[in-house]
């Protein structure tokens, strides 16, 4: 078994590209893992990792502010990139006194929306407004991030627009086209999401890309900028669109309630909720839930009937709503994923034929 030197980590983080791996995994007594189509394979001809190991390969990886910050904090979470070839959005940790990593891998250019199958007119004509909020929401690792991607690249390719985006860290790399584009990241650029949202707006932004709204500041300085006239992309981890409504209304105090859930009726233009599958023919595919804010889902949210919105988007597929079952069902038809797994993932999978 070779020995893994500190001055390898580049070599792996390319083989796992070249593997068509999405994740990179170092632990104390494992050999690298890479994770390939969903499930973690170790790497069979490198050696298992020994504290040195991992110590000495994650720090090979940072440079002396990141090393303090990482001392101190005991997390860090930070973009790499391997000879302008390949890029990483990193998370290096400590476990039991040990340290270890996790990198998913990024491509440096933003995808289509054509490319990952976000093609739908009502999604296109999102990134053609003038105003309000998107959210795109999932569990870690469910591609919430290239989905983002790949809307705000339409923008860029289709209007003469200012965009700018808060991140962490940066990921995908955009190249001006139609528009401009500025990108921050966070620690390095500004110090919280919800302090740069404040300031934003005396930077004449058209258009505003939220890495991910964590906290109430950042929820409620994000749905302010909508209001007054930005159109504003955000992710959360959350599943669906009635969980992705309760947890926003659900994070500000009981007295301040009523008026997000009036500020969100109005704001709120989709809430895009996916996931994403083992594919038929190896690799993954994203299925997603689509809700439009319609005036019956403005009108439900206004009221507090969140439970009543699965009913609309069922019934709404004229204004291109989809649940997630459907969307499910949708790619067992097209043989894109087996029937085995359409069950697995479908809240009712009586549905399927």
């Amino acid at each position: 078994m070779a020995e893994l030197r500190p001055d390898r980590i580049e070599t792996l983080l390319l083989t796992a590209v070249s593997h068509g791996a999405s994740d990179v995994h170092i632990v104390v007594g494992h050999q690298p893992l890479f994770r390939i189509d969903g499930k973690l394979v170790e790497v069979e001809t490198e050696a298992i990792l020994t504290p040195q190991d991992t110590h000495d390969l994650v720090m090979s990886m940072l440079n002396p502010e990141q090393e303090r910050k990482f001392s101190q904090e005991r997390e860090l979470d930070f973009a790499y990139a391997v000879k302008q070839t390949a890029r990483f959005r990193v998370n290096a940790h400590w476990e039991r006194g040990y340290v270890g990593m996790v990198a998913r891998i990024v491509n440096a250019n933003p995808p289509t929306m054509e490319q990952i199958g976000l093609s739908q007119q009502a999604v296109i004509e999102l990134t053609r407004m003038r105003q309000g909020l998107v959210l795109l929401t999932g569990p870690t690792g469910c591609g919430k991030s290239t989905s983002l991607a790949a809307m705000v690249e339409q923008i860029n390719r289709e209007r003469k627009a200012h965009i700018v985006t808060l991140e962490d860290p940066v990921e995908f790399l955009f190249t001006s086209k139609e528009s401009i584009i500025r990108q921050r990241e966070l620690h390095r650029d500004f110090l919280s999401f919800a302090e740069a949202l404040k300031h934003i707006v005396r930077q004449d932004p058209n258009v505003i890309m939220v890495g991910e709204m964590r906290d109430l500041e950042t929820i409620a300085a994000a749905l302010t900028v909508a209001e007054t006239g930005h159109l504003v992309f955000a992710t959360l981890h959350t599943n669906g669109s009635a969980e992705t409504i309760d947890r926003v209304i659900d994070v500000f105090p009981p007295f301040q309630q009523h008026q997000i859930r009036l500020q969100l009726s109005l704001e709120l233009r989709a809430v895009i909720s996916q996931v994403l599958l083992p594919g038929i023919s190896g690799g993954r595919v994203a299925a997603r839930e689509i809700m439009m804010n319609t005036p019956a889902v403005s009108n439900l949210i206004r009221e507090n009937k969140v439970a009543q919105l699965q009913t609309v988007m069922q019934t709404s597929a004229q204004e291109d709503m989809v649940t997630l079952d459907q969307d499910i069902k949708r790619l067992y038809q097209e043989r894109q994923i087996s029937r085995d797994v359409a069950r697995v993932y479908m809240e009712n999978p009586e549905l399927l034929p």
